[in-house]
């Protein structure tokens, strides 16, 4: 029996390192990648790949095989989460259930090396691991939105420069998509997701309510309404991209504005707990010791 334990505690460690390795570690060539995805293909050409991918096939195909078996479909709201996100790719799911599966027998495994209260703390563990690849991609999702947020200022002053020299507006985004690719690659994929969209015949205003539905992000809901008006009652999009460009540079300062006064504020707890008591040990320890010695003289 305790063969089979720490056979069974080697497979659950050996299963949660591949699964922490793959997004890092086996990213496959992204030029094969982008060709093979152009021409139709769904998986890219894994001959030239390393190892670690044929790793992160098999482990995801475990994971896949599993959750087939067990009947265990992804809901809608779980693919909403993995694409806030990033994660779109067809193995997204199966690397998510992966995460909820072999997250809890690692708390399970951990938890059992305490001495006191074992079982409560297998237990707890337990709900831990559970609860933690949610509160991840939860995070991971609000981290995304921040860069969409801060980026935003910029492809909207490009799309300005763009719109003005003559170009239309799609033509303005594939355009601005080419220049974005390294600095905001975010916000990149879903004006490229935008694009795609319009080209499967989907009207313009409906594929910008989507883009908006799809990050949540305020800046993106305005900027989506205000598209919607410029293109209902006709007002001049360059106009328009200007005035909304202008609004953000002045909420941004106006953000930086608002943190710094928070500073003010902020900085009094370190000011009283950590700088002034070194002050006053530096002022006032000679003071101090001389009265204590000066005492002890007269107590003498």
């Amino acid at each position: 029996m305790q063969i089979l334990f720490f056979v069974a505690i080697g497979v659950i460690v050996f299963c949660l390192i591949g699964l922490l390795l793959i997004p890092f570690l086996s990213r496959g060539n992204r030029e094969s990648q982008r060709v093979l995805a152009a021409i139709g293909g769904n998986h890219p050409d894994r001959e030239g790949l390393h190892g670690l991918a044929r790793l992160e096939d098999g482990l995801l195909k475990l994971a896949h095989d599993i959750r087939t078996r067990l009947g265990l479909s992804v809901s809608s709201k779980s693919i909403d989460r993995l694409a806030a996100a990033g994660y779109r790719g067809p193995n997204a799911p199966d690397f998510y259930f992966a995460a909820q599966c072999l997250t809890p027998l690692a708390g399970a495994f951990l938890g059992s090396f305490i001495p006191s209260n074992t079982l409560f703390w297998v237990f707890v563990f337990v709900a831990v691991g559970y609860i933690f690849p949610g509160f991840w991609l939860t995070e991971r999702a609000r981290i995304r939105r921040n860069r969409i947020r801060r980026s935003l200022p910029d492809v909207v002053d490009l799309l300005v420069i763009c719109v003005d020299g003559g170009l239309g507006l799609d033509q303005a985004l594939i355009r601005v998509n080419s220049e974005i690719a390294k600095s905001h690659s975010d916000l990149q994929n879903e004006l490229t997701r935008v694009h795609q969209e319009q080209k499967a015949g989907r009207p313009r205003m409906e594929t910008w309510q989507n883009l908006a539905d799809r990050i949540k992000v305020r800046e993106i809901s305005v900027f989506v309404s205000m598209l919607t008006q410029a293109d209902r009652f006709g007002t001049p999009i360059v106009k328009t991209l200007s005035t909304f460009a202008d609004d953000l540079r002045t909420k941004r300062r106006q953000q930086v504005e608002e943190l710094a006064e928070k500073t003010k504020v902020k900085i009094i707890f370190p000011l009283v707990f950590c700088i002034f008591p070194c002050l006053f040990i530096v002022l006032l320890g000679p003071a101090v010791l001389q009265i204590a010695s000066s005492l002890k003289d007269i107590a003498h």
